[in-house]
């Protein structure tokens, strides 16, 4: 059974993504598209426009051409949204890297995805130069530091927008990396329609509150994520609201970015919304301001919704995406059925919903838990490089395989209740086993590892590790070796030392039953 979206069937203009959003707020001036929540520095929409057009001739003068990929290694700033537009509007391709990457994993990114050029801010350019050795990649800096080139060193005098033809259906623009539904990251290839189609069909959402010209938004969440990088950066200055940017989230200058600049919707993940439940004396703030909050990435539980709802005076519904899908699917109403609160709503417009036999792929029915398919116009093109994951994400009908199991209702809602896919989620951030297990083999005293999601109250959930020992060593030297490889948000909490590591007869590890044994033991 295809569920299909309860919302009219909407026009997708085929144009480039810059210009869809230059399109929708060229009425806009000196109305402030984007603050930094630090300095206060501010850029309005004329600015923006004017700027993105200088950087985009400065590529061409330093020999940027169509399809080069540019790489954005950076916290939030405003600036960021100027360099992702420039290379778009030059038919160039951003591959947007994590911030806590460390050399090793940032010199990854950099050669995988073949990146020509690379940005980053001061504070990181120890880590960027030591990353592009060996790779021929020019680097430049947003800020000023010396002897490397700065972002003011690309703005040309010309604030004409450069004559490139692209194709929005096949030429891509953003190149997110995700670990897909198993295995290690790959460049997922999201093209100007994909993106466009996706701001549209979040548009086409009736009956439900857009983000306008009159909405400011916090953008806490890292534009290089999918989630940041669209609905909060692109499809919130397509729509003219008002961005205040933060470059990490710590509670305090939050709590006083939402009161100082009157945020009215703030895009959240399920730690920050967990965090504002447990806020002590949080009648001295003033939240008359927030009128919603949008969490995802990962489940929000229903009660921390109704709490936190009825505690802040707004609504905090829950919406369901991916990388691979650019990355909207589903939208919690903002008129919610308090029944359907652990739902993440029903289907955007253009996006067709199926589940799916876990074991013989037949479509099921209503109230019936398998595996959700997603088809519709923001499916990306595919993995780079990586045909044959493609194909196993990818059917021939178009169906995107997400690895989520769920069900959807009579009334089309769907609702999330598993994983099939391995993923590890901390605070909204994907790791994947297979990467860390590749590491801890890779000690010399450890014959084999798996390593599963462990449930944590204040991170959703954080990856643990089963080893297999060659000879003795200490759980505290394996934690050492490891989380000295790997970002922050990757580092292993808890190593138990196991006799065998449960794996199928083909070899794929066993990770349900090491999760079975868990829960058994009364640990999750």
């Amino acid at each position: 059974m295809i569920f299909n979206s309860p919302y009219p069937e909407i026009d997708i203009p085929e144009i480039p993504l810059t210009s869809y959003i230059f399109r929708r707020n060229a009425h806009l001036t000196d109305k402030s598209a984007l603050i930094d929540g630090v300095s206060g520095r501010t850029i309005s929409y004329s600015e923006l426009r004017d700027v993105v057009y200088r950087v985009a001739n400065g590529l061409e003068k330093i020999g940027f051409k169509k399809g080069d990929v540019f790489a954005i290694y950076s916290p939030n700033i405003p600036e960021y949204a100027i360099v992702f537009n420039a290379v778009a509007v030059m038919g160039g391709i951003n591959t947007l890297i994590n911030p806590l990457y460390t050399i090793e994993e940032l010199k990854k990114q950099l050669a995988d995805s073949g990146a020509k050029y690379l940005i980053t801010i001061s504070m990181f350019l120890e880590k960027a130069q030591a990353a592009i050795q060996g790779l021929k990649i020019q680097l430049f800096v947003f800020d000023d530091a010396a002897s490397i080139p700065s972002l003011k060193s690309l703005i040309d005098a010309n604030n004409e927008p450069p004559q490139i033809k692209i194709d929005p259906k096949n030429d891509v623009v953003a190149l997110p990396y995700s670990s897909g539904t198993t295995g290690l990251p790959k460049g997922v290839m999201l093209t100007h329609f994909n993106l466009v189609a996706n701001m549209c069909q979040v548009v086409g959402v009736t009956g439900q509150h857009q983000i306008s010209q009159e909405d400011n938004v916090v953008g806490i969440l890292p534009f290089f994520h999918i989630y940041g990088l669209m609905i909060i950066m692109n499809f919130s200055l397509a729509q003219g609201a008002t961005i205040v940017t933060m470059p990490r989230f710590t509670m305090e200058p939050f709590l006083q970015i939402l009161q100082k600049y009157k945020i009215t919707i703030a895009h959240l993940v399920p730690p920050i919304i967990l965090g504002l439940e447990n806020l002590p004396n949080f009648e001295r703030l003033d939240f008359s301001n927030l009128m919603r909050i949008r969490s995802g990435a990962a489940p929000l539980s229903p009660a921390l919704a109704k709490s936190v709802s009825k505690k802040l005076g707004c609504s905090v519904v829950q919406g369901y995406g991916l990388n691979e899908t650019s990355p909207v699917t589903h939208i919690f109403p903002d008129t919610p059925n308090a029944s359907k609160f652990a739902s993440v709503g029903p289907s955007i417009p253009n996006t067709e919903v199926k589940i799916v036999d876990l074991k013989t792929d037949a479509e099921l029915s209503i109230d019936t838990k398998g595996e959700i398919l997603i088809r519709g116009p923001q499916v990306m093109k595919g993995y780079l490089k990586n045909p044959k994951e493609t194909k196993l994400m990818i059917d021939k009908e178009g169906w995107l395989h997400t690895g989520d199991i769920g069900y959807v209702d009579d009334e089309g809602f769907l609702f999330i209740v598993d994983r099939k896919k391995e993923l590890i989620k901390y605070k909204g951030y994907q790791v994947a086993p297979a990467e860390l297990e590749g590491l801890l083999i890779s000690h010399p005293s450890i014959a084999d590892a798996a390593v599963i999601a462990s449930p944590d109250p204040k991170c959703g959930e954080v990856p643990k590790a089963f080893v297999v020992l060659k000879q003795e060593v200490s759980t505290a030297d394996i934690l050492t070796f490891i989380n000295e490889k790997v970002a922050p948000y990757k580092k292993v909490r808890e190593i138990e030392v196991i006799d065998q590591i449960p794996r199928s007869i083909a070899g794929k590890i066993l990770r349900r039953l090491l999760v079975d044994q868990e829960r058994k033991q009364g640990n999750t």
